[in-house]
C-alpha cells in the first residue's frame, strides 16, 4: 500500500477531524471514498485486486475476496473484516501491510460508518459525482442542451447575407475590426469547384455568366460532388480495404460500403437516416440491400486474422467501434475509460462498457484466418438462401463421399471414375444446379452481422482485462449527456440496442451529433473548425470560437431534415465563406489563427483533390463512378518490402487507374505512395483532419514521379491537339484549364523564354512537344495549383 510519513499523516488527520462535525452522519463520497482511494486502492482497486478484494464497488467489498467472508458488514463494525483489519484487531495482521497504521480518528470514522449502516452508492456514478472532471462536466459547453441564440444585430447590414455574416461580423464589430474584402469571382467559381468537387472548374463553366448561386447549385447536383464529400466521410469512419497486421489480408466487398456513401451523399440522405443505416441497417423494420451494406461501417477497422490473445483480440474489435463511433458522432475520447475511468474527461469505465454492450453481439463471419462475405437481401430473400443452401450442403457431401475412393493425385482422376458413379454424381449436381436457379445466389456484401437476440451479460473489466469480471452492466449512453437514460427497444430479430443508440444519437435530446456534425462540414470548407477538435467536444477539446453559431447552425441543420446539401449551400452563399484570404497586419498580430474570422484561411488541396485535379487538366480523368476498386501503377522499389511482391499489388490498366482516387484501392500496408507523401490520412482509426505537411519528398514526387511526368506528356499533347501551333493560344488554353484564368502578360513572357529554352535544350522535330512538356510539368508544381486562391 501506499506509504505515508507521520507528518503527512497528521496532516491528513486534521483534515479528516475538521471536516466531521460532531454528531453529523459520516458520508461515503466525502469522507470514506478518499480513504480507501489514498489507502487501499494500490491493493484493493480498479488496478489490482490482492486475494480477490476490491473496495472500490459496493458489490465487492460485500462479497469480499477469496476467503469469501464479507469485507464491509453493515451496523457490524467488529465482524467486518475491513475494520479489523485497519484496527489491528487481528492477530499478525494490520492494513495497511506497510507504512504506518491509519491515524486512530480514521479508523473510527471507518467504524462509525459501518455502524451506521455502511450507507455506499450501489452505482459508481453516485460516487462519481465528486469527482472534479464530473463536476466540470455537468456544466461543460457540449453536454448542454442546444440553445439556438438570436441572430445578433450589427452595425453594417449590408454586409450580412445570411445568419451566419452576422455571427461572425458581430464578434468582428466588438472588436471594430472589419472583414476582408470579398474574393474575386475567379477566386469563387475556383473555390467553389474544389470545396464542393475536388476537380478544377470546365472551360464550358468558365464562360457562362451564371451567378454562383447556380453555380453552387449545378455543382451539388452534380456526382462528382458525391464522390469529394465521401471521401471526407470515409477519413472518419477509418475506411480502408485491407485488415493490417502481417498479412494484411484484402476485405471481400469493401468498396460496396464506398459505393453506398457516394450514393448517399448524392441523394441527399438525411444525416440522421445515413448515421442510423450504418449502426443499425440490418435491425429496421424492414431491412434493405442498401441498409445491410451500410453496416460494414463496423468493420472497416484493422483485424489481426492470427492474434495471440483471441479474448483480447475481440475486446480490441469491439474498442474499435466503440472508439470510432463515439468519436465519429459524439466528438468523445470515450475509449480512453477501457481500463479505468477517463483520466481528462466525465466518462467513466462503467460508460465505456455499456456502449460495448451495445455493440457485444455483433460478430465477424470468418472460416479460420480467411474472412467471408454475407448475403445481401431482405430478410426473406436470406432465409430461401439458406434453406436453399440446407439442400444443396448433403448433396454436395454426397458427391464427395461418391468420388472420394477414386481420388488420386493425378490431374485427370475424374476422367477415371466409372460410369455408373460418374452417372450418379451428375444427377445430384443436376440437383443442385435446379435448386440455384430455383433460388439464385444472392450478391454479396462485407458487414459483421448479429445472430441472436439474446446478449451475454457484459462486465466491467478490471484494468480492461477480459478475464476480470467486475460488475455486470447493462447498455447505456455515457451518463453525462443525459438525466435520464434512453429507453432501450426490446428485442426483435436482433437485440435492437444497436436501433436504440442510434435513435437516441439522432434525437434532439442528444446535444452533440448535431453540433459535431455541422462541425465537421465547417472545418472542412474552412480548414478548420468551429471546434478545432472536431473529434473532441470533451474537457479537453477547444472551446467553439463561435459558440452562438454553432448552436445556431446544429438547430437550423435539424430543422431543415439534417440536409447537408443544404448546409452547403447556406454556408458558401454568406459572405463569410465568400471573404478573400487578404491578410491584415494588424489582425494577424493580435489573431494570428484568425480565431474571429476576420479572412477566409489559406488551406492546401488534399492528396486526392491534387491528383484528380491533374488528370481532369491533362484531360485523362476517367469519370466512372462505382465498382471495385482500382490499383494506379506502383514503381517496384515500393514493393520490395512485401514477402509477395508480384501479388500485393497488380496494376490496373491505365484508364481504369485513371479514375477519381476516392476509387483507389486503399490498402493499410501500402499506401500509394504520392497518396502516402501527400498526407493521406491514417487509416489505422478516425481521422478527425488531416495533416498538412511540407517535406521535400512531395516536391519531389510532383515534379520528378512517373505520374506527372506521363500527365505532364498527356497536357503538352492537348494543348497541341486543342489550341493547334499558336504559342499563345496554347498558354491561354493551359492556364483556362488549370487556373481558370487567362495569364498575365508577363506570365506570357516568361512562358515564352521557358519554352524557348526548353527548345534549345533538346532541338529537332520533337522540341517544341518536349518544350510544352516542360511548362506542363511546371504548372502542375505551381502554388496556385494546390493552393485554391
Amino acid at each position: 500500500m501506499l506509504r505515508y510519513t507521520v507528518n503527512t499523516m497528521l496532516v491528513l488527520l486534521a483534515f479528516t477531524v475538521a471536516l466531521t462535525p460532531l454528531g453529523a452522519a459520516v458520508d461515503f463520497t466525502s469522507q470514506i471514498r478518499p480513504l480507501l482511494e489514498r489507502h487501499c486502492y494500490s491493493c484493493h482497486g480498479p488496478k489490482l485486486a490482492m486475494h480477490g478484494l476490491r473496495l472500490d464497488f459496493r458489490s465487492h467489498a460485500m462479497k469480499g475476496g477469496e476467503s469469501g467472508v464479507p469485507a464491509v458488514i453493515a451496523a457490524k463494525r467488529t465482524q467486518s473484516l475491513l475494520y479489523r483489519y485497519i484496527a489491528g484487531l487481528e492477530k499478525n495482521l494490520r492494513m495497511p501491510p506497510a507504512g504506518p497504521a491509519l491515524p486512530a480518528s480514521d479508523v473510527e470514522l471507518i467504524g462509525k460508518w459501518i455502524d451506521e449502516g455502511a450507507s455506499w452508492p450501489e452505482s459508481e456514478s453516485a460516487a462519481l459525482e465528486e469527482d472534479p472532471k464530473f463536476r466540470r462536466g455537468r456544466t461543460h459547453w457540449s453536454f448542454q442542451p442546444l440553445r439556438r441564440a438570436s441572430v445578433p444585430e450589427v452595425k453594417n447590414r449590408a454586409w450580412v447575407r445570411n445568419p451566419i455574416d452576422a455571427f461572425v461580423l458581430a464578434k468582428l464589430e466588438q472588436k471594430r475590426w472589419q472583414p476582408a474584402p470579398s474574393a474575386t469571382p475567379q477566386q469563387l467559381l475556383r473555390r467553389a469547384y474544389f470545396d464542393l468537387t475536388g476537380l478544377p472548374p470546365t472551360l464550358l463553366q468558365q464562360q457562362t455568366q451564371a451567378s454562383l448561386d447556380q453555380v453552387v447549385d449545378q455543382l451539388l447536383a452534380s456526382p462528382s460532388y458525391a464522390e469529394r464529400w465521401a471521401r471526407h466521410w470515409l477519413d472518419v469512419v477509418r475506411y480502408a480495404e485491407s485488415n493490417g497486421y502481417e498479412r494484411d489480408g484484402h476485405k471481400p466487398q469493401a468498396w460496396k460500403y464506398r459505393d453506398y456513401v457516394i450514393r448517399s451523399f448524392h441523394q441527399d440522405k438525411p444525416f440522421d437516416r445515413f448515421l442510423t443505416e450504418q449502426l443499425a441497417g440490418d435491425e429496421l423494420d424492414e431491412p434493405t440491400p442498401e441498409t445491410l451494406i451500410a453496416t460494414g461501417y463496423f468493420r472497416l477497422g484493422p483485424w489481426d486474422d492470427e492474434p495471440a490473445d483471441p479474448d483480447t483480440d475481440r475486446y480490441d474489435q469491439l474498442d474499435d467501434i466503440l472508439a470510432t463511433t463515439s468519436q465519429a458522432f459524439l466528438g468523445l475520447t470515450l475509449a480512453c475509460a477501457r481500463c479505468h475511468n477517463h483520466k481528462f474527461e466525465p466518462l467513466a469505465a462503467k460508460d465505456y462498457y455499456s456502449m460495448i454492450a451495445v455493440f457485444d453481439g455483433l460478430e465477424r463471419p470468418r472460416k479460420g484466418r480467411t474472412e467471408l462475405d454475407r448475403p445481401i437481401g431482405t430478410r426473406a430473400e436470406i432465409e430461401r438462401e439458406k434453406a436453399r443452401d440446407a439442400r444443396i450442403t448433403p448433396l454436395a457431401e454426397e458427391i464427395a463421399k461418391l468420388k472420394k475412393p477414386f481420388q488420386t493425385k493425378e490431374k485427370n482422376w475424374e476422367s477415371k471414375i466409372p460410369a455408373d458413379v460418374q452417372r450418379q454424381v451428375a444427377a445430384l449436381e443436376a440437383q443442385i444446379a435446379a435448386l440455384r436457379k430455383e433460388t439464385p445466389d444472392l450478391p454479396r456484401g462485407y458487414f459483421l452481422e448479429e445472430p441472436s437476440a439474446t446478449m451475454k451479460p457484459v462486465h466491467v473489466l478490471v484494468r480492461g482485462k477480459p478475464g476480470a469480471h467486475g460488475p455486470e452492466v447493462a447498455p447505456a449512453v455515457p451518463a453525462i449527456l443525459v438525466k435520464q437514460q434512453p429507453q432501450f427497444l426490446p428485442p426483435a430479430h436482433t437485440s435492437r440496442r444497436r436501433l436504440s443508440l442510434a435513435q437516441w444519437l439522432a434525437s434532439r435530446d442528444n446535444p452533440l451529433t448535431a453540433r459535431v456534425i455541422v462541425n465537421r462540414v465547417w472545418m472542412w470548407h474552412f480548414g478548420e473548425g468551429l471546434v478545432r477538435t472536431p473529434s473532441d467536444f470533451g474537457l479537453m477539446g477547444q472551446r467553439p470560437t463561435h459558440p452562438e453559431l454553432l448552436d445556431w447552425l446544429a438547430a437550423w441543420f435539424m430543422d431543415n431534415g439534417w440536409s447537408l446539401k443544404k448546409l452547403h449551400k447556406l454556408i458558401l452563399s454568406s459572405n463569410t465563406w465568400r471573404m478573400s484570404k487578404r491578410v491584415n497586419a494588424e489582425y494577424q498580430k493580435e489573431d494570428p489563427e484568425n480565431r474571429l474570422l476576420w479572412r477566409v484561411p489559406v488551406k492546401r488541396l488534399e492528396a486526392e483533390a491534387i491528383r484528380d485535379s491533374i488528370l481532369a487538366i491533362s484531360g485523362r480523368l476517367n469519370p466512372t463512378m462505382y465498382g471495385p476498386s482500382v490499383f494506379p501503377p506502383v514503381q517496384p522499389q515500393a514493393l520490395e518490402g512485401s514477402s509477395d511482391p508480384d501479388k500485393i499489388w497488380k496494376a490496373s490498366p491505365e484508364e481504369d487507374a485513371s479514375r477519381r482516387s476516392v476509387y483507389v484501392f486503399v490498402k493499410r500496408s501500402l499506401i500509394l505512395p504520392m497518396m502516402e507523401v501527400l498526407d493521406l490520412c491514417d487509416t489505422a482509426r478516425s481521422a478527425a483532419q488531416r495533416l498538412t505537411t511540407s517535406v521535400p519528398t512531395q516536391a519531389l514526387t510532383l515534379f520528378n514521379g512517373d505520374f506527372v511526368n506521363q500527365q505532364a506528356r498527356y497536357l503538352a499533347a492537348r494543348l497541341l491537339q486543342e489550341a493547334g501551333s499558336d504559342e499563345r493560344q496554347q498558354m491561354e488554353l493551359a492556364y483556362r484549364l488549370a487556373f481558370a484564368r487567362l495569364p498575365h502578360e508577363s506570365e506570357l513572357r516568361e512562358m515564352r523564354a521557358f519554352l524557348e529554352r526548353e527548345r534549345a535544350q533538346l532541338p529537332g522535330e520533337n522540341a517544341s512537344l518536349h518544350a510544352l512538356q516542360q511548362l506542363a510539368r511546371v504548372l502542375f508544381n505551381t502554388n496556385e495549383l494546390v493552393y485554391v486562391d
